[in-house]
């Protein structure tokens, strides 16, 4: 089983820093390759940039818990959970809220 792990390429895993303004700042955020390309698609269907993405749910979790805290790990937990369906499952939730 850890083959199909240990065979993946290198470049699939190594960090990528990107600069994005959000919320009116410059900043820059290193993640893995692989949750890049999961951002870009997720950011693709909801007919967004990764930029303009980030800034929505940076905004957001800032409305509801009125911090962000670790903005990286954020978006690799979002990405954990467009994998696993689960932003299907909370779409009429976070439609209702708003």
């Amino acid at each position: 089983m850890c083959r199909i792990f240990a065979e993946q390429t290198p470049e699939r895993y190594a960090y990528e820093t990107r600069s994005l303004r959000i919320g009116g700042h410059c900043t820059s955020l290193r993640l893995e390759t692989a949750f890049w390309t999961i951002l870009e698609e997720i950011a693709r269907q909801e007919g967004l940039s990764v930029a303009k993405f980030a800034t929505k749910l940076h905004d957001e979790v800032l409305e509801r818990h009125g911090a962000v805290r670790n903005f990286a790990s954020l978006l690799r937990c979002s990405c954990l959970i467009y994998l696993s369906g689960g932003h299907r499952a909370a779409a009429p939730v976070l439609m209702a809220a708003e």
